[in-house]
């Protein structure tokens, strides 16, 4: 049996060894959306309301369709994450883990639909 201090116990990454991991993944795509999004509001923001031929020419266009494809990706990706925490934090067992699978299904799966569209928009 071993004797841990309660400063061993807590230098480290925790128990589950990604703590700090996570935490910077989450700061690093926080920081990341806060340059996405406006870009986002700027250059999306104008579509709203134009003709489906209109849009589709903006998409065509690199700039439109780079912004909102890393604006999707890291956005859900950043969601993904973000649920994750909460469900540990409020659920256990079983409820837990199907929560999880499902926040992560769902993530993925609007991603790829929306990656899916954009590449559609933007060919």
């Amino acid at each position: 049996m071993r004797y841990l201090t309660d400063r061993k116990r807590a230098a480290g990454l925790g128990s589950a060894k990604t703590g700090t991991e996570h935490f910077w993944q989450m700061q690093v795509s926080s920081a990341a959306l806060l340059i996405l999004v406006p870009l986002f509001v700027f250059v999306v923001g104008p579509l709203i309301g134009r003709s489906h031929a209109e849009v589709v020419a903006a998409f065509a266009r690199p700039v439109p369709a780079i912004v909102t494809g890393l604006t999707l990706a890291v956005g859900l990706v950043h969601f993904r994450m973000g649920a994750q925490v909460a469900i540990e934090d409020y659920t256990g067992g079983l409820t837990r883990r199907l929560l999880i699978v499902a926040v992560v299904c769902l993530a993925y799966g609007a991603l790829a639909a929306g990656l899916f569209a954009l590449v559609r928009l933007a060919l």
